[in-house]
């Protein structure tokens, strides 16, 4: 497939490493024209060649938008547990909860430019039946039973509040989280993150411990 060849002959690297480059470069203009264009306005041919590349090879490799989507999907969703896990290693209950809103926090400046770009991909994608969306959905599933989960881990600790409702709360703490983000995507400059996730992680503590600290 001619127009698929990449321009980009690097000497001495593998064509896996070629690959994995030629990808790489694609997923970063792909991220870059979500930002600005959205979803609609970004072809898969602005993508290839905006990347260096043939305008075939992002529709070779990927086969359609969606699909790239769904690899960009991937992607994002490796980087967040990749983060969390590093804030959440050895911690369980209330502990794992506020180091959870830490790494919320931080990833807005670790990744402001992917994570704008995946949430608006996953907004456009909730007007009809699609592979981002089914995708989103589960994983929804699991932010609120991780939630719900270090409740009760909390509350068999002693350190929450035993009449704390943890399947609830995790569906209003994720509501919280989706909707903070939503508002950052839409007007990120309206919003102070080091003050708003400050008061946040505190007013969590203060509603679902005894002592409202630590």
């Amino acid at each position: 497939m001619a127009d698929a060849a990449v321009t980009d002959t690097s000497v001495g690297n593998t064509q896996a490493e070629r690959t994995a480059l030629s990808d790489q470069k694609m997923f970063e203009v792909a991220i870059e024209l979500v930002n600005k264009r959205g979803t609609a306005k970004t072809t898969l041919k602005d993508i290839g060649e905006g990347a260096g590349y043939s305008r075939g090879l992002a529709s070779y490799r990927f086969g359609s938008k969606d699909g790239l989507w769904m690899e960009l999907f991937a992607r994002f969703d490796e980087i967040w547990k990749v983060h969390l896990s590093t804030y959440l290693a050895g911690k369980d209950g209330l502990a794992a909860l506020q180091a959870a809103i830490q790494a919320q926090r931080d990833i807005f400046t670790r990744e402001s430019g992917y994570l704008r770009a995946m949430y608006i991909l996953w907004y456009e994608s909730l007007g009809h039946e699609s592979d981002i969306r089914a995708s989103l959905a589960n994983h929804h599933v699991i932010y609120r039973r991780d939630v719900q989960q270090w409740i009760e881990q909390g509350q068999a600790a002693g350190e929450v509040r035993i009449d704390v409702d943890a399947e609830q709360f995790a569906t209003g703490y994720c509501s919280t989280m989706f909707g903070t983000i939503y508002q950052w995507v839409v007007a990120p400059e309206a919003i102070d993150l080091e003050a708003y996730f400050e008061h946040f992680a505190a007013n969590v503590t203060a509603a679902i411990t005894q002592r409202g600290e630590n």
